[in-house]
């Protein structure tokens, strides 16, 4: 037996529950792993409250670390007692220990920690495909990115400054906004007291950036747009602030011909072989020191709900782990 966060109903987070649920034994292609740490992300709130669907009653979680116990037929590259991290589906990482698919499980170098691993695995195969899979990015580019002292938005900020490219982030409080230059933020914006558009603009000399990468959604999706400069590419990658509205595409030529695309990491990490490529390239900035993985909050498995409650209230900095 394990415990295990589920939902039987979708809405906040009072509908998490902690429950002790069977763990059984590894089927061909699957490992069973037990966790040392589990990954807090934006995909778990949108998934609680429904706004991406699952069949109730399910687990929730993406993304944990822990040790093999024990691997079915033809997994080959994992064995029982090897450190491994996810980010992976189906969702139910928030638990003790759990049997699942092994493709997209991968070795974790002895020299990252649980708690590093369950924080950076979602968080920085995102920014792996964002800056490397969706549209050619040189050094010398630049980038506007909101959330820019969030999980994502602190990895994108050093993965940015590793490669010479400059990032420009925005974020809600002075302190976030320090938080994201500290880690490599070319410039910072505080979007409640400025208008972060007019203020890119003044920043590129009237010319806009060459992409943009956005996990807000609503909020912001307009004024980026208008950040961006003719042939400039829009990267929608999450709704912290709600979806998207539907919207004119005859809007991109008028702006300029700008491209967009809504990419997630899961159809990135399908294949085995290209997911573990990006993890160990992941793997190799945070070993070689020009990525830092921020654990600003822990909490036990059994306040997941205090953990959802302070994410979606933009509360958090950096990773959050929850320790079963």
């Amino acid at each position: 037996m394990a415990q295990t966060v589920i939902i039987e109903a979708f809405g906040g987070p009072e509908q998490l529950k902690l429950v002790d649920r069977p763990v059984g034994e590894p089927g061909p292609g699957e490992i069973r792993i037990r966790h040392e740490a589990c990954g807090l992300n934006f995909i778990d709130v949108y998934q609680r409250t429904g706004l991406y669907p699952l069949e109730l009653p399910h687990a929730l979680g993406m993304e944990a670390a822990g040790v093999v116990e024990a691997v079915g037929d033809g997994v080959s590259h994992l064995k029982p007692g090897d450190r491994a991290a996810y980010a992976a589906a189906p969702p139910g990482a928030y638990c003790e220990a759990r049997v699942m698919p092994a493709a997209q499980v991968c070795p974790l170098p002895d020299g990252i920690s649980f708690e590093q691993g369950a924080a950076m695995m979602l968080k920085g195969m995102t920014v792996q495909y964002l800056f490397r899979r969706t549209t050619p990015l040189r050094k010398g580019d630049t980038v506007l990115f909101h959330a820019a002292a969030g999980g994502v938005g602190l990895i994108a900020c050093q993965w940015a400054r590793s490669e010479g490219i400059t990032l420009i982030g925005t974020a809600g409080t002075d302190a976030k906004c320090a938080l994201a230059r500290e880690n490599g933020a070319a410039h910072v914006i505080n979007y409640r007291d400025e208008d972060f558009t007019a203020r890119v603009k003044e920043i590129t000399g009237g010319k806009g950036v060459d992409v943009v990468m956005d996990s807000v959604g609503k909020d912001t999706f307009e004024g980026s747009l208008d950040c961006l400069k003719p042939l400039g590419m829009m990267i929608s990658f999450g709704n912290a602030s709600g979806p998207v509205p539907p919207f004119n595409l005859a809007t991109l030529a008028a702006k300029g011909s700008l491209k967009i695309t809504r990419p997630t990491l899961f159809s990135h990490i399908a294949e085995h072989e290209t997911c573990q490529q990006m993890a160990r390239e992941l793997f190799d900035k945070v070993e070689s020191g020009a990525v830092r993985i921020a654990i600003d909050q822990r909490y036990p498995l059994a306040e997941v709900a205090e953990a959802h409650r302070a994410l979606e209230a933009r509360k958090t900095t950096g990773a959050t782990v929850l320790l079963p």
